[in-house]
């Protein structure tokens, strides 16, 4: 009889390089870690019910913000825009983190999640903006429409982890982009230096890329003090938290997701709670937090609302000063104090 072929291995549509402790050669991976559940327990969770309502439309709680052109010296602002978008001001540098002003977080402008809250800057109202983190594909962190929007009103640098800059660089040919791996510095101007380091997540933009592109947590060290940038990560026993603390910390702030979290037997390994975010603060030795990824864009099953109140019950639980870890709102500025 005839043998059989071997299977053929997938090919990776965005990043070819050498085999590493979190690269197979064709996937990215959790080193000691979990993969995302697949397709059968995926449609458990979409026809298994539990879902809080959400309002369709939530008013700003804040005034839209209209950020200085930039921050200087020792201070340190952050402004929330909504969800996983923060402005962070510091050094004379303006960073944007995930950066998504679309109505929607999905392939399709007519269909998926829809935000709830407007952004809490409007696109006109931004400063210069130096720098863009990327730190994953997943629609509600890489929006390619508000990218294009950005090049073209400001051509920032963008920082994102392998394989994300081939998605931005075909949309985008000729942004500056950085791809990065876990372990990577940049340097930018008066000492400010992005190192990219591990978080526990996945990636996928269709059905057959799952984990094709990289995931990153990011470290800005800037004079006025550094700054720990997770736009999405599972608590994974607090082993990227310590090993963040060990190699850059204590830090003047950490930007923590603390939604989109329920039902833990689905989410537990892709999106921390917020007592275990409240957890990770102290493991990094975080001075302060702003809490985002949360009351802006439904994606799981908790209400709107259930984040902040599980924040407020892990803080008093693991006593934490509640205005040491924010959970902010569209168009809410932070400036952190010095440490």
């Amino acid at each position: 009889m005839p043998k059989t072929p071997p299977s053929k291995k997938p090919s990776n549509p965005y990043y070819t390089g050498p085999v590493s402790d979190h690269f197979d050669g064709t996937h990215f991976f959790n080193p000691e870690g979990e993969a995302p559940l697949g397709f059968r327990e995926l449609m458990r969770w979409q026809f298994g019910g539990g879902r809080t309502p959400w309002p369709k439309r939530v008013p700003c709680p804040f005034p839209p913000a209209k950020p200085d052109d930039r921050v200087d010296g020792g201070d340190l602002r952050v402004t929330m825009v909504g969800h996983a978008t923060l402005l962070i001001q510091v050094a004379g540098l303006n960073i944007l983190t995930d950066p998504v002003w679309s109505p929607r977080v999905s392939p399709f402008a007519f269909a998926g999640p829809k935000r709830v809250v407007e952004p809490g800057i409007r696109f006109d109202d931004l400063p210069p903006i130096d720098i863009v983190l990327v730190t994953h594909n997943h629609y509600d962190h890489l929006d390619l429409a508000t990218l294009k929007r950005l090049h073209k009103a400001h051509g920032p640098h963008i920082i994102t982890p392998l394989g994300n800059d081939t998605i931005i660089r075909r949309a985008i040919p000729v942004a500056k982009i950085s791809a990065v791996d876990w372990g990577d510095q940049l340097s930018f101007r008066d000492g400010v230096t992005v190192d990219c380091e591990p978080c526990h997540h996945w990636s996928a933009r269709g059905t057959r890329d799952r984990r094709m592109a990289l995931w990153a947590a990011f470290v800005i060290s800037t004079p006025a003090g550094k700054i720990y940038h997770i736009g999405d990560t599972g608590f994974h026993g607090g082993i990227n938290y310590r090993a963040a603390h060990e190699k850059h910390g204590p830090f003047r702030l950490a930007n923590l997701p603390i939604g989109a979290y329920e039902p833990r037997w689905f989410m537990k390994a892709q999106h921390q709670n917020p007592a275990e975010a409240v957890k990770g603060m102290r493991l990094c030795n975080a001075a302060y937090v702003a809490g985002h990824h949360f009351a802006t864009i439904r994606l799981t099953n908790e209400g709107i609302e259930e984040p902040v109140a599980a924040l407020e019950k892990a803080l008093r639980k693991q006593g934490v000063a509640p205005e040491r870890f924010r959970a902010l709102r569209a168009g809410e500025v932070f400036d952190v104090p010095p440490v």
